[in-house]
């Protein structure tokens, strides 16, 4: 039987971009998924200093040099952030010459450690039956819903520049303008280009366990922007976000969020699984133990996350977002420095009030179930 070099299960951002790198460095490759010519539809940004060299401009649909986080005051960032043209970053990950299967895996089996005879290699069960092997398989599928995860949640609309006039992008906006008491769990406003004539609007629960509903969070939007003098008519596009932040495992033999590459307190993966693509074509390790430790602590921030009580979370971003540059970067987005990700956490837990400090140091010693933030 004639076998591919590489079987990626799941065609989303991190499956369809690995196998796009596969077969630039000439790997034979399948992709499955139930669905692998949906177009894709969510928004997806990044730091523009996380994305590799190889990907294309024209993936870039807005670039802001400085944007904003609003926890008690305004606060400009000195790192510039980049907004995806959502179909434009689909095309440019071309699987021409891939072979691509509609069907759903329903097992994946991986070789056995003590055959000492034949061929041993990893395969896949279809749910229409038939067992594909490869010389390597790949699991991208993303991580299910599960009571157990936190999960981030948000909803927006988005309008015509004209209708928005704050010049500012806010990659944070903690005002409490949109009709939640501050007793309740807390959620943003994230007010972003997505081209030269619209801006997404949203409303996010950065993480919850359970998150705020889609509902609580569309009610909250219609508020805040009604306060800033900006009333929906209705008929304009929305967004709609829901998807765990943390689940996956870390493993040369699952990719993105299945592998663990979501920022579990920021639930950010899509500038991860770009740049790491090549390095897991290539064999390379992804887990070296230093990426392992920083995703522990990286971990111990979401509990952080969920335990504070709501109305602090504007002071932990504000004691975050002053930071040094190079500190908010090395927790955000640096996966192979502990010592850089320790130093950042414990600068910020120096900077916060005594009451905000007893809070966290609680969440980083304990892996109990806690509430919404």
């Amino acid at each position: 039987m004639v076998t591919d070099d590489l079987l990626i299960c799941g065609a989303g951002p991190a499956g369809r971009a690995l196998a796009h790198r596969a077969l630039a460095h000439g790997l034979t490759v399948t992709v499955v998924d139930p669905n692998p010519h949906r177009r894709w539809t969510p928004t997806y940004a990044a730091w523009s200093d996380e994305l590799p060299d190889w990907l294309k401009p024209n993936t870039i649909a807005a670039t802001v040099d400085r944007p904003v986080a609003w926890t008690t005051r305004r606060i400009e960032l000195d790192r510039p952030y980049v907004v995806f043209d959502t179909p434009a970053l689909q095309d440019s990950l071309d699987l021409s010459g891939a072979r691509l299967l509609q069907d759903r895996v329903v097992e994946i089996t991986r070789p056995a450690r003590h055959r000492t005879t034949g061929l041993d290699l990893p395969s896949i069960r279809l749910a229409s039956g038939p067992i594909l092997p490869a010389g390597r398989v790949i699991d991208a599928r993303g991580v299910p819903r599960s009571r157990a995860l936190a999960e981030q949640t948000a909803f927006g609309v988005i309008v015509d520049r004209t209708r928005w006039p704050d010049t500012d992008t806010y990659f944070m906006d903690w005002r409490d303008d949109n009709g939640a008491d501050p007793n309740e769990p807390r959620s943003f406003l994230y007010a972003v280009p997505l081209n030269d004539n619209q801006v997404l609007l949203e409303e996010t629960c950065l993480a919850g366990r359970p998150a705020l509903d889609l509902t609580t969070l569309r009610d909250r939007l219609h508020t805040r922007l009604r306060s800033r003098g900006i009333t929906l008519t209705g008929t304009e596009p929305t967004e709609r976000v829901r998807f765990p932040l943390h689940g996956g495992k870390p493993s040369p033999s699952a990719f993105g969020a299945a592998g663990a590459l979501m920022h579990p307190a920021t639930g950010y993966s899509v500038a991860t699984s770009l740049s790491l693509a090549d390095a897991l074509i290539a064999g390379d390790p992804i887990w070296p133990l230093p990426a392992r430790a920083v995703n522990l602590l990286r971990h111990a921030g979401l509990r952080a996350l969920l335990t504070l009580p709501p109305p602090d979370l504007p002071l932990f971003f504000d004691a975050f977002f002053t930071l040094p540059t190079a500190s908010q970067r090395a927790y955000l987005s640096d996966r192979d420095h502990p010592r850089g990700t320790a130093a950042a956490m414990a600068s910020l837990f120096a900077a916060l009030p005594w009451r905000v400090r007893r809070a966290l140091a609680t969440a980083m010693v304990s892996r109990g179930v806690a509430p919404t933030r």
